[in-house]
C-alpha cells in the first residue's frame, strides 16, 4: 500500500489511477463497510467532501466500539448530506478475509480463469486487506480488470 501526500491514507497500487482525487471508494473503506454493515453507493461518497472522506479512511473499524461509531459517524454524514441514510448491509459474522486457512471459492475461480494457481501458502501470507480486495475483485459484479494487478503487487504473480 502507498501513502496519500504523506497524510497517512493507505492505497493498494492497483487503486493508484483514481486514489489522487478519491472519486472511488478505496478498498480498505470497503472493507470497513463490509465490517460494520453499512452499503455505500457511490452517489453518497461523491456528496462527501475530500476531508469527510479522508476522515473515514483514517477512522479505525476494528473492534466492536470502533465499527459502532464508524456506522454511526458515516450514516450521520451521508444523512446530512442527502437527506436519507444509507442502506444497511448484511454483517458475515466469519468474514472470509480474516480466514487465512480456506481460499474463497470466488477467488479460486477467478484466479483459474487468468490461469493463476493460488495456492493455500499464498493465500495465508496475505493480508486480511490483500485478501478482502482479492475477494472483492473476485465477484462477477466488480470491474475486475485490477485483479492481476493486485495478485501482481501482492507478490503471488512475479
Amino acid at each position: 500500500m502507498s501513502d496519500n501526500q504523506g497524510k497517512n491514507l493507505s492505497f493498494f497500487q492497483f487503486e493508484a489511477d483514481f486514489v489522487q482525487d478519491l472519486r472511488c471508494i478505496p478498498m480498505q473503506v470497503r472493507m470497513k463497510l463490509d465490517t460494520c454493515g453499512v452499503k455505500l453507493k457511490l452517489t453518497h461518497w461523491h456528496q462527501l467532501m475530500v476531508e469527510e472522506r479522508e476522515e473515514l479512511m483514517a477512522l479505525p473499524c476494528e473492534t466492536l466500539e470502533e465499527q459502532q461509531t464508524y456506522r454511526e459517524q458515516l450514516r450521520e454524514l451521508v444523512f446530512a448530506k442527502m437527506g436519507e441514510f444509507p442502506r444497511d448491509l448484511a454483517i458475515d459474522p466469519d468474514r472470509p478475509w480474516m480466514d487465512a486457512s480456506v481460499i474463497p471459492t470466488v477467488v479460486v475461480e477467478k484466479a483459474e480463469s487468468v490461469a493463476v494457481n493460488l495456492t493455500l501458502e499464498q493465500w495465508a501470507q496475505l493480508t486480511p486487506a490483500q485478501r478482502f480486495a482479492l475477494i472483492k475483485l473476485s465477484r462477477p459484479s466488480h470491474e475486475n480488470h485490477n485483479f492481476v494487478p493486485a495478485l501482481r503487487e501482492f507478490q503471488v504473480l512475479p
